[in-house]
């Protein structure tokens, strides 16, 4: 599309500037060539128009250095408004203690399942004891994977991971960890999260726990995410914020 306009400050001489594409016209709005008066035309229009009149005025996307403005007002915005990011080390703990729940989890389905003879105890133990012991040893831990049963423990073990993190994070808005820091999760527009958004930050989070493998990369940017997010919170469009303190009325 072929866009002209018509430029005021020419006294003398030909007034009309163009052809220009309509990203060339929205720099020229930007740089101030081009006000909400000056008339524009582009093919295919019957008439010059002020370009205020145009729908292509009232679609002019945010400059680079308008988008950081507008992230740093948000940010100032919801610091204001009492609203404090989770760091590194709240969320670690969280971390820790929703690990230590589901270790005893993990460990009551190992009981069960020992009962139940699908999987013996004595044996588990003493591979486990192995490994522990040197847990860099590939033998070690293929010895583990491969104990008769052991297969079937992870997957149920897999899926009580994957429920508990889902539910309570659906539900509560924050795992018993997060409870316990009184830290909770929301989406990026300060709301809960669905079923849905629920289950995708699950899913991410086994992304960013893959990079454990590469010194943790994906928690240890929280250390220097403006809004302390992980790699799980910038694929699913969260983030973990500190609950808001109640004010305690002084006339009780």
């Amino acid at each position: 599309m072929i866009w002209y306009f018509i430029d005021e400050t020419v006294t003398d001489g030909e007034r009309r500037k163009g052809p220009y594409n309509i990203d060339e016209i929205r720099d020229f709005v930007k740089q101030g060539a081009i006000k909400d008066e000056t008339l524009v035309w582009h093919s295919g229009m019957e008439a010059w128009v002020h370009w205020k009149d145009t729908e292509e005025s009232k679609e002019i996307p945010l400059s680079d250095e308008e988008q950081i403005r507008k992230a740093l007002e948000t940010i100032i915005a919801e610091h204001n408004n009492g609203k404090r990011y989770a760091g590194f080390f709240v969320r670690g703990a969280a971390y820790f203690i929703d690990n230590f729940i589901l270790s005893v989890v993990g460990v009551l389905i190992i009981m069960v399942m020992s009962a139940m003879q699908f999987i013996d105890l004595s044996t588990v133990e003493s591979a486990m004891n192995i490994y522990i012991n040197d847990p860099t040893s590939d033998k070690a831990l293929t010895d583990v994977l491969n104990i008769p049963g052991m297969h079937t423990f992870l997957v149920i073990w897999g899926i009580a991971q994957a429920i508990y993190f889902v539910l309570f994070t659906k539900l509560k808005a924050a795992t018993p960890g997060k409870l316990l820091m009184k830290v909770h999760v929301e989406t990026s527009q300060g709301e809960n999260l669905s079923w849905f958004e629920s289950l995708a930050r699950f899913l991410a989070s086994l992304f960013t726990q893959i990079t454990l493998m590469f010194y943790g990369l994906g928690y240890l940017i929280v250390m220097v995410d403006p809004k302390r997010r992980a790699l799980h919170d910038w694929i699913a469009h969260t983030r973990v914020v500190h609950d808001k303190i109640k004010e305690v009325d002084s006339r009780k």
